[in-house]
């Protein structure tokens, strides 16, 4: 039997809606159980499938999608996900690998063509010298994530992560049977790990910490004098220090700093979904210490075997001038939106204490409005047929009265936006 109770927000009196939704999702979407078919079960799945929690805004994107499908106009806010295609050159690129019959295996740490053009990467854009030997092409940021996490983190074990931060996170580190020590950060810490933070919460099953600049949901960065202050940390305590690094090249006004320039030693997460706007081509990379490789390598061989094989050769353009220059152009427009969404929802009182300097994202206090994070997106969505994510998605602390924006819309989507939100505060009542 499906129980609602894995999927009723904290605290929101809206559990039942919550709980149709999600039972529609995994029936139709998600689960294809023997139950369903008929079949009597004779086993319950594993308990590290049980523990990890849904995505609450995966209950508001099924309604959404009804939404749209009965022939309402929804805007989207809620998926991190750009609304740009993938740039022409590289569509081309993965054409011409697919023509070219080069749809075969590649060594598990990826072409090496491809390790090479991403250490001219951090060259160019960081001036680091990286050995391309240290670089591991992966399936999506999430299979640098699980190299990572597998060879760090043995059960039982915990890193620190921020809370708010990106729920998938915890949930990888659940399924190696780890733990995410969630540590609360606020504004004054600008939702990111501290030196002090590290000190007060590490214990002795602590064995690393995981980090993301930019961060998802709050758009913040971590600076290189506050990543080498961390990596300080981390090494005073001999643990790990990881660092996400997917929104890279998506910053405004300010470069991002890699940890790689102050510790050689931290892994770094990276991706070719968000800067690069290739989110169906599941590829991203994994930069490792050299004495991590080999069982780094052992782990991809076992886990995935390689990454896609067209989605290398394509990724081969990324790095060409032309495609950087697209990228760029991009990069600018989403600077634009964040621009406009800014100011636009703080002049209507949404709480945005700090300002986020990379990624798409903007993490708003709803506090003056009263009312759960959960009932508030589900008002503006049936209402106004506007989609946005829950705070709950994203951590524990003050999540019930945040939620989250993502800019990948058009700005005359996001002034249409912005529009209906104001008229839906006028009919929101908590």
């Amino acid at each position: 039997m499906f129980d609602d109770r894995f999927f009723h927000p904290v605290n929101a009196p809206s559990g039942r809606w919550l709980g149709r939704i999600m039972r529609r999702f995994h029936d139709n979407h998600v689960f294809d159980t023997r139950a369903n078919k008929g079949i009597p079960m004779t086993q319950p799945y594993s308990a590290r499938s049980r523990a990890i929690e849904p995505f609450h805004v995966m209950a508001l994107l099924a309604r959404a999608n009804e939404l749209q499908a009965a022939g309402h106009d929804v805007i989207h806010l809620e998926i991190g996900e750009p609304d740009f295609t993938t740039a022409e050159p590289i569509i081309k690129a993965g054409q011409a690998a697919l023509a070219d019959g080069k749809t075969r295996y590649t060594a598990a740490r990826g072409l090496p063509q491809l390790r090479e053009a991403i250490a001219g990467f951090y060259a160019q854009r960081y001036q680091l010298d990286i050995d391309p030997q240290r670089i591991l092409v992966t399936p999506g940021g999430s299979g640098a994530l699980l190299l990572a996490s597998s060879l760090l983190v043995d059960p039982g074990k915990h890193w620190l992560l921020a809370d708010p931060g990106y729920p998938c996170n915890r949930h990888f580190l659940r399924l190696i049977e780890g733990e995410a020590q969630l540590v609360p950060v606020g504004p004054q810490e600008r939702y990111q790990l501290t030196p002090e933070r590290v000190a007060s919460h590490w214990n002795p099953n602590s064995v690393g910490a995981l980090v993301a600049s930019p961060a998802n949901p709050t758009g913040t960065l971590l600076t290189r004098d506050e990543l080498a202050a961390l990596s300080s940390a981390l090494r005073a305590r001999n643990g790990h220090l990881v660092v996400d690094e997917i929104y890279h090249g998506l910053t405004y006004d300010v470069d991002a700093s890699s940890v790689l320039e102050v510790d050689n030693e931290a892994f770094v997460l990276n991706s070719f979904s968000k800067y690069f706007g290739m989110t169906g081509w599941r590829l991203g990379w994994l930069v490792a210490p050299p004495e991590a490789v080999a069982d780094l390598e052992k782990l991809a061989q076992n886990l995935y075997i390689s990454a896609p094989s067209m989605a290398q050769y394509a990724a081969l353009a990324c790095f060409e001038p032309h495609t950087l220059a697209i990228l760029e152009q991009r990069r600018a427009e989403f600077g634009r939106r964040r621009d406009f969404l800014l100011p636009a929802l703080r002049e209507l009182g949404f709480g945005i204490a700090v300002e986020p300097e990379g990624a798409f994202y903007l993490y708003a206090d709803i506090s003056a409005f009263g009312g759960d994070a959960f009932a508030f997106c589900k008002h503006f969505l049936e209402t106004e047929h506007v989609a946005f994510t829950p705070g709950l998605d994203f951590g524990r602390f003050q999540a019930g009265h945040h939620v989250r924006f993502a800019y990948t819309q058009s700005l005359p989507r996001l002034e249409q936006a912005v529009e209906r939100i104001a008229r839906g505060l006028r009919s929101w009542s908590a």
